[in-house]
């Protein structure tokens, strides 16, 4: 078994930052990839920021310049640094751990449960 626990959200002004984390536990032998997809009401899920187990980052163009992913393999944990928060990043973020190898070698996705994320005008 595998799970991914987020932590991190709140409520900010716009202008202003959190850090979110995410830490995958569980019987894991390697993850590929870890990302950040929020979900606000009423709307699809989107991917914004990912990172795989080299360091390779990629952003949404709504995210570049504001956010930062980063991860520590070590500790199998992902976090997400977000700067000048709009109101419009108000969502539900979900952490995503894609192409987990558990140590019986199955291949697996994973999601976490999500923590919410409110930006006030």
């Amino acid at each position: 078994q595998v799970q991914l626990v987020e932590s991190g959200g709140g409520l900010v002004q716009a202008g202003g930052s959190l850090r979110l984390s995410c830490a995958a536990s569980g019987t894991i032998f390697s993850i590929n990839a870890l990302g950040w997809s929020p979900q606000a009401p009423g709307k699809q899920r989107e991917l914004v920021a990912a990172v795989t187990s080299g360091g390779s980052t990629n952003y949404a163009d709504s995210v570049k310049g504001r956010f930062t992913i980063s991860r520590d393999n070590a500790k199998n944990t992902v976090y997400l640094q977000m700067n000048s928060l709009k109101p419009e990043d108000t969502a539900v973020y979900y952490c995503n751990a894609e192409r987990v190898v558990t140590t019986r070698r199955g291949v697996y996705d994973y999601w976490g449960q999500g923590t919410q994320v409110t930006v006030s005008s």
